[in-house]
């Protein structure tokens, strides 16, 4: 499992930053996060204990459909699904299709997170 790196960077530079490199002016690195927040709080509501805790079900259980990640989480299936699709979104879990259900797949458990000011 890859080490996702994830970036933190003031919306007002974030903005400056996409524009310089639609015109040219940077172009970025290969070792750069590619998924950026605008605050550690942002990361913290995404990355907080009961998700990290939740991950780390899905990579050791392997749960086949989100009704068994429910039972063994004790979350609700529909809390579950608006945290996973989220997830899903920033590249940490994968939902694929398993007959008429969606499986979670933890894609990484460890982040690299690099703060600018």
């Amino acid at each position: 499992m890859a080490i996702l790196k994830i970036g933190v960077m003031p919306r007002e530079k974030f903005q400056q930053r996409m524009l310089d490199i639609a015109t040219g002016k940077y172009v970025p690195k290969r070792n750069e996060p590619k998924i950026w927040f605008h605050s550690m709080k942002s990361i913290g509501e995404l990355l907080n204990d009961n998700n990290i805790r939740l991950l780390k079900i899905i990579k050791e259980e392997k749960p086949d459909s989100l009704k068994v990640l429910s039972e063994l989480s004790g979350r609700q299936v529909s809390n579950l699904s608006r945290t996973l699709h989220k997830m899903a979104t920033y590249g940490i879990v994968k939902l694929e299709k398993n007959r008429q259900s969606l499986r979670p797949v933890a894609k990484t458990t460890e982040f690299n997170i690099m703060c600018t000011a």
